[in-house]
């Protein structure tokens, strides 16, 4: 079976894992995600105890952004959408989305940490509803899309 061109969507290939098990491209969206915001805080957590003693809060958020869109953009290309083809296209879609998350988080961790006064850690748990939603929307209209979508 030949790829389809320009990377549309192959209605021919087969689903994802979890496509196959809830047949709701949604739930498998919100699935990915869940587990993805659970990966990306340990990376944060991690990051902090570490590099974070070094170097900041800020420094850790970055660490911990690339570490977090990489492995998001394996679970979801791999378990949500049934795309082939545009991988750096698609890559560079993907972290725009997570750039704007990035630019929200970049401006509300240091409200909450130096003026809230509320530990790095803690805040980025309060920053996980405000970036989840900005990712939901972004992946779910713009991440993934192909011309057969529109």
């Amino acid at each position: 079976m030949a790829l389809p061109e320009n990377g549309d969507l192959d209605e021919n290939a087969p689903d994802g894992p979890l496509l196959r098990l809830f047949q709701d491209r949604r739930v498998a969206f919100i699935i990915v995600g869940i587990i993805n915001t659970g990966v990306g805080f340990f990376w944060f957590i991690l990051f902090e105890l570490t590099i974070g003693k070094l170097w900041g809060y800020m420094a850790t958020l970055l660490f911990a952004h690339v570490a977090s869109v990489l492995c998001a953009f394996v679970l979801h290309r791999r378990f949500v959408f049934r795309v082939r083809g545009h991988m750096w296209l698609d890559l560079a879609r993907f972290e725009s989305v997570y750039l704007v998350a990035l630019g929200v988080n970049a401006i509300l961790l240091p409200v909450l940490v130096e003026f809230a006064h509320i530990p790095p850690i803690a805040a980025q748990a309060l920053i996980v509803f405000v970036t989840t939603m900005v990712s939901w929307f972004g992946h779910s209209r713009f991440s993934f899309r192909r011309k057969a979508d529109t």
